[in-house]
């Protein structure tokens, strides 16, 4: 089968898109983006691929009517325990590796020590994460890094309690550990991994059990499927660093707006809020630009502001949204700049303003800001579309549909779940154009 991917390579994500020759998005794929570009594009590629792989089980599943009942949850149970695979897999890399960096001299003498405290630690996380991946069960994030991160910390403190370690020094072991574990992209085994994913979920339904060569066979298939990495595209804040070369580079704003007009292909206008830069764009019925602007240098009012007052106020970026969308009185911000932000919001929660409160403000100045660039680009027509990170936070969507209705009255306003993705969407389609109407064809290992 022939591929199609496009990797946007943003500040703080890199998001991949698996594109079928019809146009069809068989998969797609996100990771925390490092200073390992290749890394980033790489893991974010293989997550692609293994979405389009689930894509194509369901599909033979379904001809091969191989589940009784609903083939939507099994195929979600063998998502959830593929998850647990690529995790404990992760895991044991990131205890390997713990141990081998603990064998330097500056460790000499307490290697025994420190060994069975690893060992410790890391037992009792591969002992958690099954209930992680249970059904019903909710996760802060999907990241290898943020899942394991907080629990090694809180594990690690009674172990250190408990061997008379530092704790300092096991924090130390895990935080060089862990940058050499994420600058490699987990282990391409995927068969393997789907079929202990299968023997898992098995193991818990003695019903799964009488039908298992009926499912096996159309999964083998779904596996077997060879995928031809036919083209690929990059774009992205980064995309000069990703490993491509010229000709598979295009600009973050010609992929914007033609993914948002993939997306909705009656979408005029283009907002676009990353994690570095904001981007307000003017499409035509083709998706083809005709105008933009953009923020300057400064991070302000961007997905990187949002990250540092939740850090400010020690709190995820996920929670912002909610907590804003309690105010009752939305207090009034100077400043959108991310180097004094800090201050004012202490200044603020000092002066005894409702966190909640100030919160509100801050999405308000964001927008605010957001609103100045797209009056720059042209205005608002109908449709208006609005992709990128912040476009799933709840307080930010509720202050833009606010001042849209004020400034340019009712219009339709579009927000895909999978907005994030519109950078790599239209990256995709640009390989799909490249190699299918431009005849050109790059030949890549099969995946």
């Amino acid at each position: 089968m022939k591929c199609y991917i496009g990797i946007d390579l943003g500040s703080t994500t890199t998001k991949a898109v698996l594109m079928d020759a019809d146009k069809q998005v068989l998969g797609q794929g996100i990771t925390n983006s490092r200073s390992n570009y290749d890394t980033a594009a790489a893991v974010s590629k293989q997550e692609a691929i293994i979405g389009t792989r689930f894509t194509l089980a369901h599909r033979a599943l379904k001809e091969h009517g191989a589940v009784n009942g609903s083939t939507d949850e099994f195929l979600n149970d063998l998502e959830r325990s593929f998850r647990m695979e690529q995790y404990l897999e992760q895991l044991e890399d990131l205890e390997n590796t713990c141990e081998n960096y603990v064998t330097g001299p500056r460790f000499a003498g307490m290697e025994k020590d420190i060994g069975t405290a690893l060992q410790e630690i890391f037992k009792q996380l591969a002992d958690e994460a099954p209930p992680m991946f249970a059904r019903g069960a909710e996760r802060k994030s999907e990241f290898f890094r943020d899942i394991a991160g907080g629990r090694f910390m809180s594990i690690a403190e009674d172990a250190a309690d408990s061997s008379s370690l530092p704790f300092d020094l096991l924090l130390n072991v895990y935080d060089k550990s862990i940058i050499e574990v994420e600058n490699r992209p987990p282990a391409g085994d995927l068969a393997g991994k789907f079929g202990r994913a299968l023997d898992h979920i098995i193991e818990q339904s003695s019903e799964m059990e009488l039908q298992h060569e009926k499912i096996m066979e159309p999964l083998k298939e779904a596996i077997a499927v060879e995928l031809e990495e036919t083209y690929v595209v990059g774009t992205g804040y980064g995309r000069v660093r990703l490993p491509f070369p010229k000709e598979h580079i295009r600009s973050e704003i010609l992929c914007h707006g033609l993914g948002a007009h993939i997306m909705y292909p009656n979408t005029r206008t283009v907002l676009d809020i990353g994690g570095q830069d904001t981007k307000a764009i003017q499409v035509d019925g083709r998706g083809i630009v005709e105008n933009f602007q953009m923020n300057d240098r400064c991070a302000a009012g961007c997905g990187r502001y949002l990250g540092y007052i939740a850090d400010e106020m020690n709190i995820g970026v996920h929670e912002l949204g909610p907590l804003a969308s309690k105010s009752t009185k939305v207090t009034k911000i100077n400043s959108t700049c991310t180097v004094f932000a800090g201050a004012e919001l202490r200044d603020r929660l000092a002066l005894g303003e409702k966190r909640e409160d100030v919160l509100a403000g801050l999405h308000r100045a964001i927008i605010l800001r957001a609103m100045s660039i797209i009056s720059r680009s042209g205005g608002i027509t109908d449709q208006f579309t609005f992709t990128g990170g912040v476009a799933n936070n709840n307080a930010a969507v509720k202050e833009l549909k606010k001042l849209v209705e004020e400034n340019y009255g009712k219009v339709t306003i579009n927000i895909d779940p999978d907005s994030i993705y519109t950078g790599a969407l239209g990256a995709a389609e640009f390989a799909r154009r490249a190699a299918m109407e431009g005849d050109i064809e790059i030949q890549g290992e099969a995946a």
